[in-house]
């Protein structure tokens, strides 16, 4: 009887150790799994933050850009066309004036005719700046061609334009923000870049759209973050979020500058 009780006990405390073992394994691992699961999803949630907040900048960006431009229509119509109009008003009313002689009312009517023609030409260039007409008529290609000779046609730049793309009317939308961000890389070239020369090519690489644009300017520090976070820097890559594309910039003080983006 004790010889056989023994080898019992033994086995069912082997069982019992077996099985707290098993038991603790799986506390542990069911404890290991929960917290690293914990951590995924936490690590899930801080890279949706952080989209969500590179998204929020860059639609802050836009609304900041539209504003800018808005201000700066503001201003064109009332430094502009509101001044010329209020002189024509002025001279509307001397036309009125007693023993006026043939040659006043000529010379005010001439006032009167050259100031119009100023304030339709000016409002003219106003509505180009918001959509050039050609845009909407003949779409993406033929709106780069014009705003090439357009800069070029200022004697301060030459600009060398190649497009092996075709593009399609259906994406007209998506083409003006290609549009808006060429103009904003030209405008920054002139004005900021001191540039003399400009690229812009358009290609199909392995399937995918791209643009390169080069100047010769002056360049700056690419590396530099304070350069990436200018207004319109902001609004380019506003744009690119818009085409579900990417952008790269390189540039050197002095070594011009090249960018590369895809849409």
């Amino acid at each position: 009887m004790n010889i056989h009780s023994v080898p019992e006990k033994e086995i069912v405390v082997i069982i019992l150790y077996t099985s707290l073992f098993l038991v603790v394994m799986a506390i542990v691992l069911v404890v290991f799994f929960y917290f690293s699961r914990k951590k995924i999803i936490e690590k899930e949630l801080e890279k949706k933050d952080l989209i969500l907040q590179y998204q929020k900048e860059q639609l802050y960006a836009v609304i900041i850009t539209q504003e800018e431009e808005r201000k700066r229509i503001a201003q064109d119509l009332h430094d502009d066309i509101s001044s010329k109009l209020n002189i024509v008003s002025l001279n509307s009313h001397l036309l009125n004036a007693p023993n006026l002689t043939e040659s006043e009312t000529a010379e005010i009517t001439d006032n009167i005719i050259n100031l119009t023609t100023k304030a339709l030409e000016n409002s003219r260039k106003i509505a180009h700046n918001l959509l050039p007409p050609v845009f909407e008529k003949f779409g993406l290609n033929a709106a780069v061609e014009e705003i090439c000779e357009e800069f070029e046609s200022s004697k301060a730049v030459k600009v060398y334009y190649k497009n092996e793309i075709d593009f399609h009317e259906n994406e007209i939308d998506r083409h003006l923000h290609i549009f808006r961000i060429l103009q904003e890389l030209m405008n920054n070239s002139l004005r900021h870049g001191k540039a003399s020369e400009i690229w812009i090519a358009f290609k199909n690489s392995n399937g995918i759209n791209c643009c390169n644009y080069e100047d010769n300017g002056v360049g700056f520090d690419a590396k530099c973050v304070e350069n990436q976070k200018g207004l319109g820097m902001k609004n380019i890559e506003s744009r690119i979020l818009f085409l579900d594309g990417t952008i790269k910039i390189n540039s050197e003080i002095n070594h011009g500058i090249d960018v590369m983006f895809t849409f």
